[in-house]
């Protein structure tokens, strides 16, 4: 064979040796999704695109009450790049720089050096996580900016920034930012996801069980840190963007415009790489219209706004879901009804229960069913109907335990 011919078959088995570890890296990343979606209940959406915006070297934010499992999820997470720096802080308002940075040598100080300590602080971590990120203080506002922007850090002795590996960072609140000072920091977070309290009484109790017994040891898949880089770097922005995609994306933002939902130029950009991330996890060369369903987490502001943004994103996307959507404000209407009725005698609740939430609920499980069948089989997401598909059996399953007094933990045979 001459060199020239060599030459080409050595490029043909690079590229095919690394189309193979793309894939193998993709498969570690969901079975890891797939791990942590069974050990936090109800949490598989969440899980999902926290490992999407890892994937497109973004950062997140988990919103919620506290309890919820954020610092819980984001160190699980984390925890399975082998090889990865982490660092973790929780901020208040009188979080120095230097404690998230770098401290002092108090040593070299002692002899006439002003130098600081980066080793095992942020601006040596390759994955982090910011709890209570809206605390951050006035005076580690603008370097916490350029380390979540430009992955920098400007040392308090002055001089060249350092460039900081950082790949990605999970942060945290239990509330949104209040002040204009952390309204900058909210803007640099491509993709927030709220999260709540568990709502299906079965998954309720199986979480007591868990905290009265030895659990067994889990599955533990984990990624290494080049391989990840690699995916980062070249592999997801390897993924295609057709141009019915493009198109797409131009819909929905003319569609959220109408409503006054405006978002950045910057924010509609690193948008893309989100959809690229959410189709190089499931292992696709080419972004589909089921990838967008990711922008449900990026394109609104205040979580009154999401609902909004999820309905014309799955109208675009799947119908199938935006029907189940429609079913959702049904099953919420109901479990406001229940709410009302707290008090109110057995019988009341029997009768409420026989003469309006039965057959509601029943209609609405038939029809989530036949949605999720025939999603699956035009090959579309089901993942909002199964969120919703959830969130009915966790209505019915109230409606068991509060209205006609079924025990919890029987609950689940039931549904």
């Amino acid at each position: 064979m001459s060199p020239t011919g060599l030459r080409r078959q050595g490029v043909d088995l690079d590229t095919a040796r690394d189309a193979q570890d793309a894939q193998d890296t993709a498969k570690r990343l969901r079975a890891i999704g797939d791990e942590l979606s069974d050990r936090f209940y109800e949490r598989a959406d969440v899980v999902r695109t926290l490992v999407v915006t890892l994937l497109a070297g973004q950062h997140s934010l988990v919103l919620g009450p506290p309890g919820t499992a954020k610092s819980e999820m984001a160190r699980e997470l984390t925890g399975r790049i082998e090889g990865a720096a982490y660092w973790e802080i929780l901020l208040s308002k009188f979080t120095a720089p230097t404690r998230m940075f770098g401290p002092i040598d108090v040593a070299a100080l002692a002899r006439g050096e002003y130098r600081q300590v980066y080793d095992g602080r942020a601006t040596t971590a390759h994955v982090a996580f910011i709890d209570e990120i809206f605390k951050c203080s006035t005076a580690a506002l603008n370097e916490t900016l350029g380390y979540l922007n430009e992955r920098i850090y400007h040392p308090e002795s002055g001089g060249e920034p350092i460039r900081c590996p950082l790949i990605g960072a999970i942060t945290a609140s239990n509330e949104l930012p209040s002040g204009e000072d952390s309204a900058a920091i909210y803007d640099r977070l491509l993709v927030r996801i709220e999260v709540g309290y568990l709502e299906d009484p079965s998954n309720f109790a199986a979480l007591v069980r868990s905290a009265a017994s030895r659990p067994a040891a889990p599955d533990r898949t984990t990624v290494e840190l080049a391989a990840l880089r690699h995916a980062v770097t070249e592999a997801v922005p390897g993924v295609d963007v057709p141009d019915a995609i493009v198109d797409a994306v131009c819909t929905l933002r003319a569609a959220l415009r109408r409503k006054e939902l405006i978002a950045s130029d910057r924010r509609w950009r690193q948008a893309v790489g989100l959809l690229q991330a959410s189709a190089y996890l499931d292992g696709r060369p080419a972004v589909a219209e089921t990838d967008l369903s990711v922008l449900t987490h990026v394109l609104w502001d205040s979580p009154a706004q999401r609902p909004t943004v999820e309905r014309e994103v799955l109208q675009l996307v799947n119908p199938d879901a935006k029907e189940a959507l429609d079913l959702a404000d049904g099953l919420e209407e109901l479990e406001a009804q229940l709410d009302a009725m707290a008090g109110q005698s057995r019988e009341a609740l029997s009768e409420w229960v026989i003469k309006k939430a039965h057959n509601k609920l029943a209609m609405a499980g038939k029809r989530l069913e036949k949605l999720r069948q025939d999603a699956a089989s035009a090959g579309r997401s089901t993942a909002a109907i199964d969120r919703v598909s959830g969130r009915q059996r966790a209505v019915r399953a109230r409606v068991l335990t509060e209205a006609l007094g079924v025990d919890a933990s029987t609950v689940q045979a039931q549904l």
